[in-house]
């Protein structure tokens, strides 16, 4: 007879009634769970945003959890995570570590590598070595089968290599006798302040998983700002400052793209050199017409979206007595570049895209949306955009007292880290390499209390 069923015999010998019997099992199951311990493990673990939404969840559900092995490579990382998290070793590079040594555990948790899946990188998928990570985790899932896993990555795979990818990945955990689910969710949704949508796998043994019907709410940039912290007022920031107010900076993106009029472009601001006001409506025709599909017929090339433009082909919808000066004087300063067209060649089977010497150069904008000491300046209102590793530093926000970057802390509440959470011992920009690369607590948190609730 089991102990449970030798307690409801001793329950019924007692002769209670019906809610009472009710009320002791329920305080049976409770202390059951209260002893009940689950392990786990931390793969790519970076700043530990899956642990933490995991242990948040556990926590709530009353359950106890403890985390048998942590893996991450990156120095400054380790450094982190053995701060907020007292693990004794950190284990490096995954591939090295024999999967029969890893002790028994009950869940598997990992963000593996995104760049191979990344719009942001170069796609290449399991053709990268990164890719081929995800074989690392099927390799341990196979030979400790704990009860099941959560897995993180970019939306990218949701349509990488036109869905094969993740068919593959799907197929692999479903070969190991998982029931297996996905979605992907934004974290916009779970109380944090920044559009990041993420795919988010999961699998059980037993119990098929929805990944929906959460419980959602928003916040906004105004509730992770610290009104306190001072401005210091960068050169870049005063030139800003020339041109525009603080109230009219919110909101605004720094590019010399198209953007429309939520959009500032160097010469709108005069960064390379002051220019004159025909020149800049030069440059802001030159930036839409350079994209018409008719000029790469006419140069006989395929067609790119931004292509050079000679002095000829400009004057056919930009008129003036003294254009040629107009564009010199616009290249020495460095807003155009003075170049030759790119087509397309095949170089050992591969297409690629490289300057057609056989072509007239022509005038074409020095374009780039990381070409500035800021990219973004958000408005307290606002919520960010999606932030990534190469970008987080030249986002800014504009508060009461001007303009400027976000504080670690307020990059933590970005992606939803609790306040006890700390980055000490490392500089800002490492600080916020991690944080673009990191995984978002909360949503983390509802994906696990569904997965520990079945």
């Amino acid at each position: 007879m089991s102990a449970q069923a030798i307690r409801i015999e001793k329950i019924q010998d007692t002769q209670m009634s019906f809610g009472e019997v009710v009320g002791k099992l329920a305080r049976v199951k409770i202390k059951t769970q209260e002893q009940k311990e689950l392990r786990f493990i931390d793969l790519f673990a970076g700043l530990g945003g899956i642990r933490v939404g995991f242990q948040q969840a556990c926590l709530e559900l009353n359950m106890k959890a403890r985390c048998v092995l942590s893996s991450e490579i990156k120095p400054h990382a380790i450094s982190v995570y053995q701060n907020n998290f007292d693990d004794k070793e950190i284990y490096g590079d995954i591939t090295q570590i024999d999967e029969s040594s890893i002790p028994d555990f009950d869940y598997l948790l990992a963000g593996f590598p995104c760049q191979a899946f990344s719009a942001a990188g170069k796609r290449k998928g399991f053709a990268d070595i990164r890719g081929t990570l995800f074989f690392d985790i099927v390799r341990i899932l196979k030979a400790k089968k704990p009860q099941g896993f959560i897995l993180e990555n970019v939306d990218g795979l949701v349509t990488h290599d036109d869905g094969k990818t993740l068919n593959t990945i799907l197929n692999e955990l479903r070969m190991l006798g998982y029931k297996v689910s996905w979605n992907v969710l934004n974290a916009s949704d779970f109380g944090v302040p920044q559009n990041r949508k993420r795919i988010y796998i999961v699998g059980h043994i037993e119990n098929d998983i929805k990944l929906e019907n959460f419980q959602t709410y928003k916040k906004k940039i105004q509730d992770i700002v610290d009104e306190s912290v001072e401005c210091n007022k960068t050169e870049f920031v005063n030139t800003l400052l020339k041109f525009y107010t603080k109230e009219e900076l919110a909101g605004k993106s720094i590019k010399d793209r198209r953007g429309g009029c939520n959009n500032i472009h160097s010469w709108d601001i005069g960064l390379k050199g002051q220019i004159t006001q025909e020149q800049k409506d030069l440059m802001n025709i030159l930036l839409k017409k350079r994209r018409m599909k008719h000029w790469a017929v006419k140069k006989g090339i395929v067609w790119m979206d931004g292509m050079p433009l000679t002095k000829d082909e400009i004057s056919t919808f930009f008129r003036h007595k003294d254009l040629q000066e107009m564009l010199g004087d616009l290249t020495t300063k460095g807003y155009l570049r003075y170049e030759y067209p790119k087509n397309i060649f095949i170089e050992s089977g591969v297409k690629v895209r490289k300057y057609d010497s056989t072509k007239e150069k022509g005038y074409n904008i020095v374009a780039g949306k990381l070409s500035f000491p800021l990219s973004t300046i958000l408005a307290k209102s606002d919520v960010a955009p999606t932030i990534v590793a190469t970008e987080i530093g030249k986002i800014a926000v504009a508060t009461q007292n001007g303009i400027r970057n976000f504080t670690i802390r307020e990059g933590l509440r970005l992606f939803g880290y609790p306040e006890n959470y700390n980055i000490n011992g490392i500089s800002y920009e490492k600080a916020f390499d991690l944080l673009g690369n990191t995984v978002t607590p909360p949503v983390i948190k509802q994906i696990a209390q569904k997965l520990l609730s079945n």
